[in-house]
């Protein structure tokens, strides 16, 4: 008798350690009863599943998942063959349609990212893909949660993380921005040549109406000069100011 009992009671905790499982907090249990799957999942903390094989549950995470695509080759749309990756963070919000809806959502959302990249890209020219990286990251992000809105995934972010151009066309960048600054300088000195004459011409105008204004700008730059040190000055000077001493002259004799 004692032993039948204990036969029973180790049958007993067996079937009772094989009907319980613990879900953690990030941890959804989506459980087949007979092939059906019940309307709820289960969980977090302690569950009871039927023995027999009639209770059958799937673990599903609700942690955002972190999913590196791939570099993949993209030409675009001014026909220059670039390699790109990229990043997309994702959620299970509904773990029933994750697991009855799609065979494998990692593998599913893994391939429509990376064909979304390649399709999307494919339709820009190079320029906007360096210069509107965000405005891209938007629309893609926007194109996958659309396609795994069914199997119950939410995207909440898609990150372009990097972009490898060919040789040729670094170097071609690189000559393109050189002269674009050269340009620039350009401009720059040329509008400071027209400020300048602009004032100078100012100048000019006043100084004109008193000729020992110019006399005195024609001392201060003497001063200026000698404060060089130079061995030899050539300064020269206004035949205005020596008809005004010539003409003084003449009218003394």
């Amino acid at each position: 008798m004692a032993e039948f009992t204990g036969i029973l009671i180790f049958i007993l905790l067996y079937f009772l350690f094989t009907c319980i499982r613990i879900l953690k907090e990030y941890e959804r249990g989506v459980i087949f009863r007979l092939g059906r799957v019940l309307p709820k999942p289960k969980g977090p903390g302690l569950i009871f599943l039927l023995p027999f094989g009639i209770d059958k549950m799937k673990k599903v995470g609700l942690r955002t998942i972190v999913l590196d695509v791939p570099s993949q080759d993209v030409i675009t749309k001014d026909n220059v063959s670039v390699k790109v990756n990229a990043v997309v963070y994702f959620r299970v919000i509904e773990p029933i349609k994750a697991v009855i809806e799609v065979q494998d959502y990692m593998y599913a959302t893994s391939q429509l990212s990376q064909t979304t990249l390649r399709s999307v890209l494919g339709q820009v020219e190079l320029d906007t893909l360096l210069s509107e990286r965000e405005h891209l990251n938007t629309k893609i992000q926007g194109i996958i949660d659309l396609h795994t809105d069914p199997w119950g995934i939410k995207v909440t972010m898609v990150e372009i993380k990097y972009v490898d151009l060919p040789q040729e066309m670094q170097r071609a960048m690189a000559k393109q921005a050189e002269a674009e600054r050269e340009k620039r300088a350009k401009i720059i000195h040329a509008e400071g040549e027209l400020k300048a004459s602009s004032q100078l011409m100012k100048a000019a105008e006043i100084m004109a109406q008193n000729p020992i204004t110019i006399q005195l700008r024609y001392l201060q730059t003497l001063t200026e000069i000698a404060t060089e040190k130079n061995s030899t000055i050539i300064f020269p000077l206004p035949l205005d100011l020596l008809e005004q001493f010539l003409g003084k002259a003449f009218k003394k004799k």
